[in-house]
């Protein structure tokens, strides 16, 4: 049989390696001055672009897009020729892929800080920079599918399976939530509102975690584990079952980010059955992944790569053994809102990503360079380093979620809330914050260990950009007698419209209904539309990162409705675009701010003097001060294509009402800004604070007002 001479181009994996190493640490410092700022709220005062609310964003895309995503494309340019005996099928979208993933980062670095943000978490990004994704994301597609098409290889190897699917649910999770319509160039919003919206970003964000974060990293895992331990994997048929089941299930478990909440009982029931039953094919990924070592375990004492890959299966066990835990009604009840959700992403992101990262930088380095790792000691260092700081990260959060859910549950004898003030969590937790904190300078500490050894390697070693290999020329009709899975194998653009196929599903089972069928959004006679000065301030909330600190749903439970008054309701938020439901309580739920008698109802002049100087009126808050908004003027001339994109999106603003909105804004901003002047408080009605005080003062305003959560339908 003629053998077929060809060449593998390592230049695309070196370039994405670099960027991953690059944004790693860039997002990982930032990371550490959002953990710096929750214990020294002042840190950055006065600075708008650093602020908590504006860089938790810039942190979160970071790390996901920038960090883990530089790594994926650096593990798949690898082995994907490799896997196919090919070259990549095209070194000129390779080249698009890597210059436009870096100028996507680049643009999410320059608008985020600055508050240009869609609103929703992980999908932050404003409209243009979601076409760049989706023009990015469709040309490593093309180029994946392409050379899987090319092969020299009679099937495709597990690890494509993964990669395959990670291309086509992205992309399908991508657009779908990311349908917007442009206000300008950098505002838009979403086409979805309330309840619907909520589903749509938690199918998103949930699976963003499985299709972004896990099956790709999967699909490295099936590559690099068994090349570095020089063994093969456990078990083919595990694999099988593995990657169906997974990727079958993961997308219907997005509804458990929503327990509790005014969505409909039936959609959180399919994102708890869903969730639980997650936990068979996950941990038959971290069963191959770690049975694949067995008899390599004195080589996993000694090899820092193996090390490193045992952590992160290990974590990878670990997180998703704890989503299931969590998406039971009985413990989503304790650690939602809490600090508990953010120590179980970490596990997942430092762990599972982290260590896969590293050591896949370890192991590819010699290859690249043509040397020996310049130091095993500093990985191994590097090794400890991020083991005890993925601990020291963690375990204080959890005690930190556990503490803040018990508090705001616990009754006196009397019958009375024993922690009113919220504050009163806050103070308890803020020794976890600190160890927060030192177990990410140990992380980080670790990852400059990793540039050194980088660059070191680099320098001492001679960079291969090619490398030549050759095999027989593949024939279509060499699988002709397969059968079963094997067949589905040999025909890879088959597979990609199965797993299409496959991963839909869930998605359309969960949202024709809710799209479709209007009983599952009743809507509330009372409720109206924002004016438009509530508009804008609620415009200026998102702008600021409100959403990461303060959630907008009172759950059904005794302590929220003694704490906060009445639990949400589906038809209060029909006109959100986006939902503010939110995921996590640094602060207190604002969904009743606006009704008098709320324990967070307070007057327009407490909300100036707390945007001023939060420590002033709150002494022990860990909320930073704005004074920006006391500032700045309010820019009134988007008002009229806000209300025209808002009327285009069904919101009942009436005919030609975008003419005469600022006219209603100034009069509404004056009765505020006159109120605070006769208490004292000097400030212009045209500063963005008024816009600001006017939204949270809607907030449950509307069925206060109407004392009736009666729905009309």
């Amino acid at each position: 049989m003629e053998l077929q001479k060809f060449t593998y181009d390592n230049r695309i994996a070196r370039m994405f390696l670099n960027a991953t190493v690059l944004w790693g640490i860039v997002a990982m410092l930032v990371g550490l001055l959002i953990a710096l700022e929750l214990v020294f709220p002042r840190l950055t005062h006065g600075v708008s672009f650093l602020s908590f609310g504006r860089l938790r964003p810039l942190h979160t895309n970071a790390a996901i897009f920038a960090f883990v995503g530089n790594a994926i494309f650096m593990g798949i340019y690898y082995s994907l020729p490799r896997l196919l005996k090919t070259p990549i099928y095209s070194q000129a979208l390779s080249s698009i892929n890597f210059w436009g993933w870096q100028l996507i980062i680049v643009s999410a670095a320059l608008t985020l800080p600055f508050g240009y943000t869609v609103g929703k978490e992980y999908a932050e990004l404003e409209w243009p920079i979601d076409i760049a994704i989706a023009i990015v994301w469709v040309v490593f597609g093309i180029n994946l599918i392409m050379t899987t098409i090319k092969r020299r290889t009679k099937h495709i190897y597990v690890a494509i399976w993964f990669y395959i699917a990670t291309f086509v649910t992205v992309a399908v999770l991508h657009i779908v939530n990311s349908i917007s319509i442009p206000v300008s160039f950098l505002k838009s919003y979403p086409v979805y509102a309330g309840v619907q919206d909520a589903l749509v970003q938690w199918w998103y964000g949930h699976n963003a975690v499985a299709f972004f974060l896990t099956t790709p990293f999967l699909g490295l895992m099936y590559y690099f584990v068994p090349k570095a331990a020089n063994r093969p994997v456990y078990s083919y048929k595990l694999s099988i079952i593995h990657f169906w089941s997974l990727i079958f299930l993961y997308i219907w478990a997005g509804p458990h980010h929503l327990l509790y909440s005014a969505l409909p009982d039936w959609v959180q029931a399919l994102g708890v059955v869903f969730s639980v039953m997650l936990i068979a094919p996950s941990w038959g990924g971290m069963i191959n992944g770690l049975l694949t070592l067995r008899g390599a375990w004195d080589k996993v004492r000694q090899d820092p790569v193996l090390k490193m890959f045992v952590v992160g299966i290990t974590a990878y066990g670990m997180a998703t053994f704890e989503g299931p835990l969590l998406s039971l009604k009985s413990v989503n009840a304790i650690s939602h809102f809490t600090d508990w959700t953010i120590a179980h992403v970490h596990i997942g992101a430092l762990g599972w990503n982290g260590m896969l990262t590293f050591g896949m930088i370890y192991w590819l380095l010699p290859r690249l360079y043509k040397t020996k790792l310049w130091s095993v000691k500093l990985a191994n260092a590097h090794f400890w380093l991020a083991t005890t700081g993925m601990l020291f990260f963690a375990i204080p959060l959890y005690f930190a979620g556990i503490t803040q859910s018990l508090m705001w549950k616990e009754f006196t004898e009397e019958g009375f809330l024993k922690y009113p003030n919220f504050m009163e969590t806050v103070v308890q937790i803020l020794p976890m914050y600190f160890l927060r904190v030192f177990g990410g300078l140990l992380y980080i500490s670790g990852v400059v260990l990793l540039i050194i050894n980088v660059i070191k390697t680099a320098q001492i070693g001679t960079f291969v950009a090619t490398e030549e290999d050759e095999a027989p020329a593949f024939k279509p009709e060499s699988i002709s007698g397969d059968r079963g899975h094997r067949r589905i194998e040999g025909k890879p653009v088959l597979f990609t419209i199965i797993a299409l196929v496959v991963i839909s599903i869930g998605g359309i089972v969960q949202f024709v209904p809710m799209f479709m069928v209007e009983s599952n959004v009743p809507t509330i006679s009372a409720v109206t539309p924002y004016t438009p000065l509530e508009l804008q301030g609620r415009d200026i909330y998102l702008r600021e990162g409100c959403y990461n600190c303060h959630s907008q749903m009172v759950r059904p439970f005794r302590s929220e409705v003694e704490r906060y008054g009445d639990y949400s309701k589906a038809g209060e938020a029909v006109y959100d675009h986006p939902f503010q439901f939110g995921s996590k309580r640094t602060g207190p739920d604002l969904a009743r701010a606006g009704v008098p008698g709320s324990l967070v109802h307070k007057p327009n002049s407490w909300h100036y003097n707390h945007f001023l100087d939060p420590q002033k009126m709150i002494p022990q808050s860990i909320m930073p001060p704005y004074p920006w908004l006391i500032k700045r003027d309010l820019d009134i001339s988007s008002t009229p294509k806000k209300i025209r994109v808002m009327q285009a999106l069904g919101v009942p603003y009436p005919d030609g009402y975008d003419q005469i909105a600022n006219d209603d804004l100034m009069k509404q901003a004056n009765q505020i800004a006159q109120g605070l002047r006769n208490e004292g408080i000097e400030v212009d009605d045209t500063k963005e604070v008024i816009a600001m005080i006017a939204y949270i003062q809607r907030l449950g305003a509307d069925i206060h007002r109407a004392g009736s959560l009666t729905s009309t339908k």
